[in-house]
């Protein structure tokens, strides 16, 4: 799964300069079924407040598995998703993806989500070959 990058954004990056923004947006085009899941979770996480806010349903198909893998293994695009959105992001197994606030009030629970502990507690057989 790699990203549709335009000319226009090549040349960018053959330059050496690249806006961010427009980095942003070809991650948006690209990896819609990502973009969609993380935008979603930052919707629910600001209209129900909480510590976080995750999905834990299996991607509906090897493409969208291949979008969220993407975008969550790039740490140019892991980072340019959080400093878009303002949040952190958090992933475990092949599908479930979390968005914490920024602040240290969620450092506890995200250093929860994201420790070997919550990475053992959230495996299953369902899950073995995602």
């Amino acid at each position: 799964m790699s990203l549709d990058v335009s000319p226009a954004l090549l040349e960018q990056a053959e330059r050496g300069e690249v806006d961010e923004a427009a980095f942003v947006d070809c991650v948006r085009t690209s990896l819609p079924y990502a973009w969609e899941m993380i935008s979603s979770l930052v919707a629910q996480l600001k209209v129900d407040g909480g510590e976080f806010a995750d999905n834990q349903t299996p991607p509906p198909n090897e493409q969208a598995r291949g979008q969220l893998l993407r975008a969550l293994a790039s740490d140019a695009i892991r980072g340019a998703l959080q400093r878009h959105f303002g949040v952190r992001l958090a992933f475990q197994n092949c599908h479930r993806v979390a968005v914490f606030p920024l602040g240290s009030e969620a450092d506890d629970r995200h250093a929860k989500f994201t420790s070997v502990r919550g990475q053992l507690l959230n495996q299953s057989p369902e899950l073995r070959d995602c």
